[in-house]
């Protein structure tokens, strides 16, 4: 493991600008992720490493320990004082290991035929890294961002998305018109408009495609008019609305209910 100790080793200012700047992580074709948990899931994948970097005082975890042990042989292994460390974090508290990635190639813009959750100007890092695990958790594969999301391999997105991002197919800055003009399912908008019929209403068993805007201003008119009915999710007087993160999460588990309901009496004696 190589010791680096400066701040002007030109590994550390690149570390350091792929932290905090997503001109420099297209620049490189790097991006970071940060802690022991998506290196982990990095691992399991067996998803290509550039390097691994870690902090003194995380030499002495056995978590780290044990994930350095995993890595392949010729994948670099860089220590930095705790201070130093710090200073190339992507986030406030650091974790005491980074690892170097590739930014992935966009994937083939294959025909959608099964579910596909599409963003349009979700910012939030926090709010796009959750939505992604909960895809992932629900079994949908695809999502789409349109222009003005927040870039899904941004070191913050990564860290919120726990792992999601390798299981999933993620296609950046998309035609959304053109990549749904073909699709053989209903294509659904969270939307408080007048004619949304409630998600507990709407049978959700066929290939969805599932448009969520971000808090404010919610989807883009052009998206809106794309879909072929708006739902809204009940909610108390109290609340108008959901957090789009947690508007995902109630859709895409409400229609894994339907699913598992279905697939469950199908099953059953007596059962269709």
């Amino acid at each position: 493991m190589k010791a680096i100790a400066s701040r002007e080793n030109p590994l550390v200012k690149r570390l350091h600008a792929l932290a905090g700047s997503a001109r420099e992580r297209r620049k490189h074709g790097e991006t970071l992720l940060d802690g022991a948990h998506l290196l982990d899931a990095a691992l399991l994948r067996q998803w290509p490493l550039k390097g691994v970097v870690v902090a003194e005082s995380g030499l002495a975890s056995a978590e780290i320990q044990d994930l350095l042990a995993r890595c392949p042989a010729e994948v670099p292994r860089y220590q930095l004082p705790d201070a130093l460390f710090a200073h190339i974090s992507p986030v406030d508290t650091p974790s005491g290991l980074v690892t170097v990635i590739d930014l992935p190639a966009e994937p083939p813009a294959e025909a959608l035929t099964r579910d596909v959750v599409v963003l349009d100007a979700v910012q939030d890092p926090g709010n796009l890294g959750t939505i992604l695990r909960t895809a992932a958790a629900a079994g949908v594969r695809d999502v789409l961002l349109a222009e003005g999301c927040a870039g899904a391999w941004s070191p913050r997105v990564l860290r919120a998305g726990m792992g999601a991002h390798f299981g999933l197919r993620i296609r950046e800055r998309v035609d959304v018109l053109q990549a749904l003009r073909d699709f053989p399912g209903p294509v659904l908008a969270t939307a408080l408009r007048p004619d949304a019929r409630s998600l507990y209403d709407i049978e959700l068993r066929r290939p969805t495609a599932w448009l969520f805007g971000a808090e404010g201003q919610g989807l883009s008119s052009a998206l809106l008019a794309l879909a072929s009915e708006c739902v809204v999710i009940p909610t108390t007087d109290a609340i108008e609305s959901l957090n789009v993160a947690a508007a995902v999460a109630v859709c895409l588990f409400e229609q894994a209910r339907q699913r598992r309901a279905l697939s469950a009496s199908h099953s059953s004696p007596g059962g269709d």
